[in-house]
């Protein structure tokens, strides 16, 4: 069945209900309820979600069959899982809007004026003899009635060509923009159950009736009911506007949402309704019939069921495998392009949130001022270079001449009229730099492209360039400067530290055994597993959380498999589950025991199992009392032993529930303490080998490499100089989170900006850090002064609450395979590989494209110059200009559309490396390119001006410079016209160095395109010149002319030698162009200065969603208020409702990208790294915990109280850190590396 057929079923009510014992409308009808409606609902139906996964035909443990005609089936009932796209601009639409650009209509109106008046003939009797001074123009006017047309028919022919030119670029430019988001929506997928097996398939194959497995981190796909949940908790504000987790169960609120988040915790979710059926489909479907009843002047707003029957009669395109899925972003895709400076798109598209950091980018908002202020100077030169030709040709006529305005010489001084407002309109054609937003779309789209094949997925077009300019590179560890291929290699268990081997089932009691094998398989997620290499020889593959595949592998290699314990205890037999996130560290499982009662396994950062643990297992297996001296005594001997090797400890503990002491399980901090510890395990996850010689590139670059990771600090420390971080012997500061807090707070705990700066400049590593950390460091580094010019800071995350970082970041790196679909949404970039050199390719990448721009701008300015500078010489000189109307356009189309393609379109080399950033107050035009413009632009003017006032004398021509309107073309000026071409030809060669280099072909013959260009433009330029004729005001010139001509270009790269001569030091500082700061949106300060009122634990849980979602979703709900209580008329309410619904719906980013988006990316891979982090950020430093031990020991000696000190050891701890704190700031430590 093709899509097309299934895009039409999709839109059936409840008569295609097929062998199905529910219809399509009744399970619209069910997702629209909530919480314990819903689950009437689901009652009084189907008596339970078990009865409508009957009802559906699916086994709520197996799935579906996945045979293919059942799926077809199921797409034509209930419909397939895509959205239809916005229909695309056709070919005409791209050229009429291209017929919009003001100078083109001036010179079209211009070109038909001077069309009218050529054909126009004077009544008879009344010849245009003696209308001019005989001295005004020789050669008679015989042959301008025949000629005079061609000038006119000439121009509209180039605008012409312009047009197509500028349209097929779009066009081409939109295809593929559009063929490269259809390949990464395939690359989305998602877990379901089918056939008993767990799969990973595209979002699009989706159908009603699927199993699918949600976690922590995942972006729903479709609506669903819960089949089952662990501890689950929504974010619906893109749906709803309501800012706190949503929690989610079978019997509190089963309902689940396409476009929502999983904040925490996992299930099972029967799929119910898909595509345009979803209740974010149904949105978006009436979003798409508003604007269609507003185009046709409709008053009455459709319905929900008109809707779809719309959309497939406006979007029959959505046969093409342009399709879009259903997930949140591709919505936004479909609702147009975002406005350059506005706040909204052109089709009513959602406001998003403002940032003027974000807004452009380093090099657009030096183009953009560039860009109005060359336009500025090219017409105040155009209406000047106009007024002159008028007034000499009225001085000469009237003045000198003696001659009066006669009715019938009216036309002939018209038609001069007309000739000089065309040469000023070519003027300003030639001045106005519209080449600059072509060159920045093809740099950046041709870079994007390559930067596929370097494992950079680019959401973002603006942070392609962005990054050129990093100065600060903020990394993780896991995955990304490491292989995140982890495996235990230490063990501490039953009193035994095993250093050297994993110790076998025989060398450990045998409680200890079974507890170990049984909490890890258990307590671990159900997605996570080890699968059998695919090539005989090869490693097993690590699915799933790499943390957990590591402890799996380690019941693996004590000769147990972890699959068996599932098998016996699945996931619906799974009591409670407290799942990973940012504030626990740490994951607990509760699973029902022997004797009616429970039992809790526990894992996480080994500093907090602990800190929870009440008791150990000793060398015989028994459970005995775990003193404060002996968890200090393992914390030095052996979790710091591992740490300083680079391993990450995660501690293994246990706890016994009986039937007759059940807690309140909603209570986690009194079910997950007096734990009893099982043992502790060290993972190595060795430093990639590329890495240390990719960070040597980046500091080479003059970029900071910071490691901010959740890890011990020990373990922090030795990956980060095995990684080239930290060196022995460098003024650096290493920290942990607790550390860095209390140097960057004041007394009452408020980050101050002048602490934080006397911290980051020095500091490399960051261990122990929450998201909190993240986001404050990496805020610290932009709004800081100390620098010279501001930081350009790029930033790595892969966890739902890293969203905040990777947005206020300059450029925000998303991991592919581990990232959340929170932390690919917040991203500008996506990390394929997840891999640190891939960021140092994007480095490469963003500075190639700010060089690639430069170089065309100091070809463009160049030919700038020249060309006004000549025209309006001419026009004062000559009463003329020695490039015709016809011939500037030409000149115009060389150094924008293909010089554009040319300097456009260079490879990225290894050089580019070797310097520093620009920054963002660098002038965009520097000394060099200045010296390089200007002394080219010297040359070709003396060239074109000898050529002009000397060239009949050097080639023995008749001048050109006396040659009356509408008179034949003239090889003296044809010659000028040539030469001038040819020296553009040849400077854009030595365009492509902007450094000063001297070897201008370096790297030119791997640019095809280049070469290509430059040949071809040679090629035309001969066609015509040669047969060009009166269209092109040219003569055909001879063999000899022709050498001088080439000759004379050619000549341009010798003078490019004798300018790479003249030292920089020697030009004034002045002649720089483009130097300016981007403006910032003062809202954003005040909004992001409103996070640091929260304290740590509101941060945490409310207002982690608050940073996503927060302060401008609050405006979006008051417009739907403001939109049901305004207005009078039905439909008017109803679109007001639906563009605010939109806003709110849509709206997934919090600030506004340029129109040349290619918008958000999810899965590459499952994302299922969500305990990435189980390190605590709470520890102490050892001298710390040795005070606490000694205060603890002599409480003991002088009191009875012994059996109840661990209990007063929080109270202890807290009031001692608090001195030993004050102590520390106090006395200032420096801890380095």
């Amino acid at each position: 069945m093709s899509k097309r057929g299934a895009n039409n079923a999709q839109m059936l009510e409840g008569d295609g209900s097929g062998n199905f014992d529910c219809k399509l409308s009744e399970l619209r009808d069910l997702m629209e309820f909530r919480g314990e409606e819903g689950i009437q609902k689901i009652q009084q139906k189907y008596q339970d979600v078990i009865g409508l996964a009957t009802s559906l035909k699916t086994s709520p443990v197996d799935g579906l069959g996945g045979a293919p005609g059942e799926l077809e089936l199921r797409r034509k009932v209930f419909g397939a899982n895509f959205i239809p796209p916005k229909k695309p601009k056709t070919f005409l639409e791209l050229v009429w809007e291209a017929l919009q650009d003001v100078t083109l209509i001036i010179l079209e109106v211009a070109a038909i004026i001077s069309l009218g008046l050529a054909f126009y003939k004077p009544p008879e009797g009344q010849p245009l003899t003696g209308c001019l001074p005989e001295e005004f123009a020789a050669g008679g006017e015989a042959g301008e009635g025949e000629a005079g047309w061609i000038e006119g028919a000439a121009i509209l022919g180039s605008v012409v060509v312009v047009v197509l030119v500028t349209a097929g670029n779009d066009y081409t430019k939109e295809k593929q923009f559009r063929g490269l988001q259809n390949k990464i929506e395939q690359e989305q997928k998602f877990a379901v159950i089918r056939a008993g097996q767990v799969v990973e398939i595209p979002v699009a194959d989706i159908v009603v009736g699927d199993i699918t497995q949600v976690k922590y981190g995942d972006l729903l796909p479709a609506d669903g009911v819960l089949l089952q949940s662990n501890d689950l908790k929504i974010d619906e504000s893109s749906l709803t506007g309501e800012s706190d987790h949503v929690k989610k169960g079978v019997h509190v609120d089963p309902m689940l949402l396409s476009g929502t988040h999983v904040m925490e915790g996992s299930g099972k979710m029967l799929v119910t309704a898909v595509g345009v059926n979803s209740q974010t489909g149904i949105i978006f479907s009436l979003l798409g019939a508003s604007e269609e009843s507003k185009k046709k002047d409709k008053n009455a707003a459709p319905t929900e069921n008109s809707a779809p029957s719309n959309n497939r009669n406006d979007h029959t395109h959505s046969t093409s495998p342009e399709e879009i899925p259903l997930t949140e972003n591709p919505q936004e895709n479909a609702q147009g392009n975002t406005t350059e400076n506005g706040g909204t798109t052109e089709t009513d598209g959602e406001p998003k949130k403002r940032s003027g950091r974000k807004d452009k980018s380093v090099l657009q908002a030096k183009l953009t001022k560039l860009a109005v202020q060359i336009g500025y100077a090219g017409f105040i030169v155009a209406v000047m270079t106009v007024l002159i030709l008028i007034i000499i040709f009225c001085i000469q006529v009237f003045a000198i001449g003696g001659k009066s305005w006669e009715s019938r010489c009216t036309a002939l001084y018209v038609q001069y009229f007309v000739k000089f407002f065309i040469i000023g309109v070519t003027v300003l054609v030639v001045a106005v730099p519209e080449g600059l937003p072509l060159a920045v779309t093809m740099s950046l789209a041709f870079s994007v492209k390559k930067m596929m094949k370097d494992n950079n997925l680019v959401r973002h077009l603006d942070a392609c360039e962005t990054m050129g300019n990093a100065t600060a590179i903020c990394s993780d560890k896991t995955g990304t400067l490491t292989t995140n291929r982890m495996t235990v290699v230490q063990v501490y268990s039953a009193g035994k530290h095993h250093r050297e081997y994993i110790p076998t089932p025989e060398m450990l009691p045998s409680n200890i055994v079974e507890l170990l094998i049984t909490g890890i398989s258990v307590n671990s997620g159900y997605t996570s597993k080890i699968v059998p290499p695919e090539k005989e020889g090869g490693q097993p593959a690590q699915v799933g959380n790499k943390t957990e595949c590591a402890l799996l592998g380690f019941v693996e290699a004590m000769g147990r498999h972890y699959q068996s314990v599932r098998d016996e205890i699945t996931e619906e037999k799974l009591f409670k589950v407290y799942t990973f996130n940012s504030t626990r560290k740490s994951m607990s499982t509760v699973i029902p025991a022997d004797d009616n009662g429970y039992r809790l396994y526990t894992k996480g950062a080994s500093e907090i199992i602990l800190k929870k643990c009440s008791h150990i297992l000793g060398d015989d297996g028994s459970a005995r009392k775990f003193t404060a001296m002996e968890r200090q005594s393992l914390i030095t001997n052996v979790i710091e032993s591992m740490a300083s090797d680079g391993l990450r400890t995660i501690g293994l503990a246990y706890r016994n529930f009986t039937s007759d002491g059940l807690p309140d399980w909603e209570q986690e901090n009194t079910v997950v303490s007096n734990l009893t510890l099982i043992g502790v395990v060290g993972i190595e996850d060795p430093v990639r080998p590329e890495v240390p010689d990719a960070i040597k590139k980046c500091q080479r670059a003059g970029i900071t490499v910071r490691m901010v990771t959740g890890d011990n600090i020990n373990t922090a420390r030795s990956i980060a100089s095995k990684c080239g971080i930290i060196k022995p012997g460098d003024d650096i500061l290493v920290l942990d989170g607790k550390e860095f807090n209390k140097r960057i707070r004041n007394s009452k705990g408020e980050i101050e900006q002048e602490r934080l700066d006397n911290v980051w400049p020095r500091l490399r590593v960051l261990a122990r850090s929450s998201p909190t950390d993240k986001h404050t460091l990496v805020k610290g580094i932009i709004d800081s002064t100390v620098s010279a010019n501001r930081e350009v800071v790029a930033v790595t995350g892969d966890g739902t609450n890293d969203g905040p970082a990777l947005k206020k970041a300059d450029v925000g790196f998303a991991m592919g395979i581990a990232g959340t679909d929170v932390a690919k949404e917040a991203s500008d970039i996506i990390l394929t590989d997840d891999n640190f050199t891939s960021i140092v390719k994007a480095v490469m990448w963003g500075r190639n494209v700010y060089d690639s721009i430069a170089k065309f701008l100091q070809f463009q300015l160049t030919v700038n110059v020249v060309a006004v500078t000549v025209a309006f010489v001419g026009a004062c000189a000559i009463n003329d200009t020695p490039l015709k109307a016809v011939q500037m356009l030409w000149v115009n189309l060389i150094m924008d559309t293909f010089a554009a393609l040319a300097l456009a379109t260079e490879q990225p080399t290894d050089a580019l490396l070797n310097r520093k950033p620009y920054g963002r107050n660098k002038a965009l035009v520097s000394r060099t390119m200045m010296k390089n413009i200007l002394g080219h632009a010297f040359y070709q003017m003396i060239i074109i001006f000898g050529l002009l006032f000397g060239g009949e004398l050097i080639f023995d021509i008749d001048n050109g410079r006396t040659a009356q309107l509408h008179a034949p073309p003239s090889v003296h000026f044809t010659i000028i016209f040539n030469t001038f071409v040819l020296m553009q030809i040849f400077n854009e060669i030595n365009a492509r160095k902007i450094h000063g280099e001297r070897d201008v072909f370096s790297g030119m013959f791997t640019n095809p395109i280049f070469v290509a260009i430059i040949i071809g433009t040679i090629i035309v330029q001969f066609v015509i010149v040669q047969f060009g004729g009166p269209a092109f005001s040219c003569a055909p010139l001879s063999l000899a002319q022709w050498l001088w001509c080439i000759f004379i270009g050619i000549s341009e790269l010798l003078w490019g030698q004798v300018i790479a001569t003249i030292p920089n030091k020697k030009l004034p500082k002045c002649m720089t162009i483009g130097k300016s700061e981007p403006e910032v949106d003062p809202d954003l300060g005040e909004k992001e200065d409103i996070l640091e009122e929260f304290g740590d634990q509101q941060l945490k849980s409310r207002g982690q969603i608050l940073w996503f979602r927060g302060l401008n979703r609050i405006q979006q709900q008051m417009d739907v208020v403001q939109a049901f209580q305004q207005g009078s008329a039905a439909s008017n309410t109803n679109i007001r409702v639906v563009n605010a619904f939109r806003s709110s719906l849509y709206e997934t980013r919090h600030y506004k990208r340029s129109m040349n988006s290619v918008h958000s990316i999810h899965n590459f891979l499952p994302a299922m790294h969500q305990y990435e982090n189980y390190d605590d950020d709470e520890d102490d430093e050892v001298m710390t915990q040795e005070q606490i031990s000694d205060i603890t020991n002599q409480i003991k000696q002088n009191t009875a109280m012994s059996p109840p000190v661990h209990f007063m050891s929080a109270e202890i701890n807290a009031d001692v850190s608090s001195s030993i704190e004050n102590k520390m700031t106090s006395e200032n430590e420096n801890p380095t590396a």
